[in-house]
Parts: structure tokens; C-alpha cells; sequence
């Protein structure tokens, strides 16, 4: 091949006319070629080329080659995100591919192999050299079986993206994505796959080694762990990759030299453990970073990684890359979350002779906060004042407004000496001038104990499910009374007061809605599932009767679940 012309050697000339110079220069190459300005339009074109393509000079200068040229192999127009051709000419860096094809005159395509290189232009600037030939011209013969049999149709390729869209985006799990990511692409495109992610620290984790052996996925954790940090220059295939730079094909020579940075010598670690003899690098990135490189690598896989490959690599690694970020941004949210709903969840009060327990089960395709609540806390005249309530919504916004009643409540509470009911009444006249909360629901009670050592509970329902009581003998009944409107309605009426003994050794259950509701049951179903368990756990200290009787509902996950339970000692309170 000549040396290529230098901006200094060849002479201006004017847009669409060719460069006679540069022609007799093409023309020298045993090959079809021609040279592109920076916007990809033809600037020359040799007399192989014309003759390949069954098109004359002036048919192809000024024309955009891509749009011109580069078809599928049914002749359909090619999208230059699938062009491989396209994505070397705009990574501007030498690249070759094994099979495309070019459209001819006559409508029919051309099977071609190529390869592209900078080309300086004297008057248009940067340039870029495409040299092309059909694959029997050089072998005269069609490419080996069992090679064409490893190539994937534009229908399975298609298929295959389709369905990396579906199974990623389809969870918010970064371990789960993972996981599926890995099943997508082998043994289907490679027998080994490596996923090296960037934490928030910007530390580089191999989080995945993997090899299709058959049917088998055999993770070698032997090959994971941390890495070295990203070197800011390095020309490796996977330091440019962490850095977003371009995918790049790779192979054991690759790694050979003088290693440049850590992680060239995990690198060569990598390949050497492996034994895989060609791999293609993509960078992971989301719309706002780079989160890390995906690996292709073939070892016992016939045939070698082509730059025609990497179009497809960056497709998955694109989608890859869009799934993981929503996944670290929903879990990112659902730590932050739990974080401020622990916070605005209070701790129980200590209170002679009464055990008290909570739990709290966010929606689990919620923001893991809601407007599910209780409280507990001592009142000035000495009793214990409960709480249970559900302020409409699942997200900060319901839970900031539970936060604005609670208080409220607690405010309300302590400073008036009066009947739960009067209590929430004033509450109600409150809601909707001063807070954010448009609609909840509540139960507010009174737990006292009497002269003789007993204990009282009083209490005002505010449109909530009802409180469960539960004796010692399993016996249990819900507690319909003192039922009013929920708040926020605008609707001023008197609400009632309800007053029931707690025998000994009972537990009263406080609930939300999530516990009972489940799709395709009535209400009235739930309310029996669990009155049904509650009482058959009855006997249960009430730590464990908590936890079993959540685990034996089994709540759908649909709403929040806030719970409190409380028990009365099993004889008479003397002290």
C-alpha cells in the first residue's frame, strides 16, 4: 500500500471535483478504496472501487458513503447505530470487519471485507482511508461451516436485544440485572463473560466471572473482586472502556508487554486463567456516567471477536448499562428511604407490666417509605396513649405528611386531658388548613390501668380497620365500636368513644389495611385470615406471635404494613 498523502503533498482542489493525485494514489492499492472527509461524504475514489460497485467516479463523489453504500445483508437500509463501519469511522481509529455490505448500482448488495484508517486531506481536514474487497477475492472460497453457523441473522440479533430490554429493565435489582445480563449473552455469543462496575467511591469492582461450560453457569470468584483505579491515559481496551471511551477487540497479545497500569496486569491475569483467545470490551454507561465494562470472551468458542461484533456488544451494553443505572438509582432511593422512615417510626415506650411490640413491611415496589404509621408514648395524666394510621399514598410525600398528623396528635395528646374522641376531633379540624395530608385514616386509644389492677383500653376509629383482641385461650374478637369518618372529608361531626376491658395475659393488635387486603379477596376474608392465625398464635410470646402471624398472612406487598401488638401481664398488675 502507498503512503498515505499529507496535508503538505496534495494540492487544493475544488468540492466535488476529484483529486487526480489522490485517484492515482487509490489506485495503486490492490483493492477497492475510497476516502471520506470528516462528515463522511466521498472524496475519491479508485477504478477497483467503481468496477466493485458498478458505479462511475462522478456517482459516488460528494456522495455520504454510508447512507450511499452500507447496507444489510438483504439490501436494507443499515441504521448507523448497527453499522460497524460507521461506529470505527466516528471512534476515528484504524478497524477492520469481515463481512458487511455495499449496495451496487443495480440494487444488488456486495459482500465485503474491509478496512478503515485515518487519511489526512489538504483541504478538508481530517479524512479517512476505507480499503474494501470481496471475501472470495482473496480466499476463493466461502467462509468455513462451522464459522457461518456462529454468525447470528439480523432477525436472531434483533430478537436478542429485544429480549435484553425485556429481562433488564424488568427488575431494579443491580445483583438480579446482573445475573440475567450474564444469561443473555452466554453461551449465546461467547463462553466467558466479565463485568467489571465503578462503585459510587469510583472504585473499579469485578463483580462477575462467568463460563458456559455447556449448559452450566460456573462463576470463578477466584477472578473477581477489587481492581485497580482507572489510569487516566492508559490505550488498553479495558482501561479506555472504564473511561467510556470505544469497545475494542482484545486477545492474549494484547496483555503481553510491559503492563502499563493494574489493572493491564489483572488483564493478563484474566487471560491467562482463562485461556480465552478473543474478547470484545464495552463500556456499561447510563445517560449520566460510566458504570463499568462489560467482556465477551471466547475460549473453546470457534472463531475470533470481528469489529462487525462490536456494534451488537455495544447495543446490549448500552441497554446493560441503562438497567443498572435504574437499579442503583432505585435502590439508592430505597436506602435513603428506609433511612427516614426508621427515623419517623418512633421507639416503644417502657411501660410497667404491658409488653409491647412494632413492625413495619414497606411495599416492596414502593419507594420503601409510605404513609403507614404508629406511635406509643406516655400521656401527662400517666396513661399510654396508642396510635395506628395510614395517611393516603406510598411515597415521601404521604410519609412527610404522616410525620405532620403524628406530631400533631402527640401534641394534641399531651396537652388536653380529654377523651380520645374530642382528641382526634380537633385533630380533624386541623388536617386540611395547616398539613399536606388530603385524606388518612386512624385509631387513637387510651391504655390505663384501673384501681383494682386491671386495664382499660378506650379508643375512637377514624375510617380504620379495627383493633383485634386476642385472650390468653385464643379466643379472639375484632372491636367494632367507636367507628367514625376517616379525616379530611370536611364532614364535622361528633365522633364516639368506645371503652373495653383487656383481660390478662391478652394481646391487642393495631393494623393497616396492607394486612388484610389481597387481590381477588374481600375485605371480609382478609379480616378472617387473620383473626383465623392471630388466635392460633395466641399462646405465642408476643415478639414471636408478631413475626408469625406476618409470615403466616403472608401480606401481598401490594400497601405498607404497619403493626402494633400489645399484651397485658397474665395476673392481676398489684405494683
Amino acid at each position: 500500500m502507498t503512503e498515505p498523502k499529507t496535508a503538505e503533498t496534495c494540492p487544493a482542489r475544488s468540492p466535488g471535483v476529484p483529486d487526480a493525485r489522490l485517484t492515482d494514489a487509490l489506485d495503486a492499492i490492490g483493492a477497492g478504496a475510497y476516502v471520506a472527509d470528516e462528515q463522511g461524504r466521498i472524496v475519491a475514489v479508485n477504478s477497483l472501487a467503481e468496477h466493485l460497485l458498478d458505479r462511475p467516479a462522478e456517482d459516488l463523489i460528494g456522495q455520504d458513503a454510508h447512507e450511499l453504500l452500507h447496507r444489510g445483508p438483504l439490501g436494507q437500509p443499515l441504521p448507523t447505530t448497527r453499522c460497524s463501519m460507521r461506529q470505527a469511522f466516528h471512534a476515528g481509529h484504524p478497524a477492520q470487519g469481515e463481512e458487511d455490505y455495499f449496495a451496487r448500482a443495480d440494487g444488488s448488495v456486495l459482500r465485503i471485507s474491509w478496512m478503515i484508517a485515518p487519511y489526512a486531506l489538504a483541504d478538508a481536514g481530517a479524512g479517512t482511508l476505507v480499503v474494501f474487497h470481496t471475501p472470495e477475492a482473496v480466499h476463493g472460497t466461502e467462509p468455513h461451516p462451522e464459522q457461518a453457523a456462529e454468525r447470528m441473522s439480523d432477525l436472531e440479533r434483533l430478537a436478542l436485544l429485544a429480549e435484553t430490554t425485556t429481562q433488564l429493565t424488568s427488575t431494579f435489582d443491580v445483583d438480579e440485572a446482573q445475573r440475567r445480563l450474564v444469561a443473555l449473552v452466554v453461551p449465546r455469543l461467547a463462553d466467558w463473560v466479565v463485568i467489571d462496575l465503578i462503585t459510587e467511591r469510583d472504585e473499579v469492582w469485578r463483580t462477575a466471572v462467568v463460563q458456559a461450560d455447556g449448559d452450566t453457569l460456573v462463576h470463578h470468584e477466584d477472578l473477581q473482586g477489587p481492581m485497580p483505579p482507572i489510569p487516566e491515559e492508559s490505550p488498553m481496551p479495558l482501561s479506555r472502556a472504564l473511561r467510556g471511551v470505544a469497545s475494542t477487540l482484545a486477545g492474549p497479545d494484547t496483555y503481553q508487554g510491559a503492563p502499563d497500569s493494574g489493572i493491564a496486569v489483572e488483564q493478563r491475569r484474566l487471560f491467562d486463567a482463562t485461556g480465552i483467545h478473543s474478547a470484545a470490551i464495552a463500556p456499561l454507561r447510563s445517560t449520566r456516567e460510566v458504570l463499568g465494562a462489560l467482556t465477551l470472551g471466547r475460549a473453546k468458542k470457534p472463531g475470533d471477536f470481528t469489529t462487525a461484533d462490536l456494534p451488537l456488544i455495544e447495543d446490549i451494553a448500552r441497554r446493560a448499562g441503562v438497567a443498572l443505572d435504574n437499579a442503583r438509582l432505585y435502590q439508592r432511593q430505597r436506602a435513603v428511604a428506609e433511612t427516614m422512615q426508621n427515623h419517623l417510626l418512633p421507639q416503644m415506650p417502657s411501660v410497667p407490666g404491658l409488653q409491647m411490640t412494632v413492625r413495619y413491611l414497606p411495599a416492596p415496589d414502593a419507594s420503601q417509605v409510605g404513609g403507614d404509621w404508629y406511635d406509643a408514648f406516655t400521656l401527662s395524666d400517666g396513661a399510654t396513649a396508642l396510635a395506628i394510621g395510614d395517611v393516603v399514598g406510598h411515597d415521601l410525600e404521604a410519609a412527610a405528611g404522616m410525620a405532620q398528623l403524628r406530631n400533631m396528635l402527640r401534641a394534641y395528646a399531651w396537652s388536653q386531658r380529654q377523651p380520645a374522641s374530642r382528641i382526634v376531633e380537633r385533630l380533624d379540624e386541623a388536617v386540611m388548613p395547616i398539613t399536606d395530608v388530603s385524606m388518612a385514616t386512624l385509631i387513637f386509644a387510651r391504655v390505663t390501668e384501673t384501681d383494682d389492677g386491671h386495664w382499660q383500653l378506650s379508643w375512637t376509629n377514624a375510617g380504620h380497620p379495627p383493633p383485634l383482641l386476642i385472650d390468653h385461650n385464643g379466643l379472639a374478637r375484632y372491636l367494632t365500636d367507636g367507628h367514625g369518618l376517616l379525616l379530611g372529608t370536611g364532614v364535622s361531626t361528633p365522633r364516639p368513644d368506645a371503652t373495653v376491658a383487656l383481660p390478662p395475659g391478652s394481646t391487642l393488635l393495631l393494623y393497616t389495611d396492607g394486612l388484610i387486603e389481597a387481590p381477588g379477596q374481600t375485605l371480609d376474608e382478609g379480616l378472617h385470615r387473620l383473626r383465623q392465625h392471630a388466635a392460633a398464635l395466641a399462646h405465642r410470646p408476643l415478639p414471636s406471635f408478631t413475626d408469625q402471624l406476618l409470615r403466616r398472612v403472608q401480606p401481598p406487598g401490594i400497601d405498607d404494613v404497619a403493626l402494633l401488638a400489645l399484651r397485658t401481664p397474665s395476673q392481676r398488675h398489684t405494683g
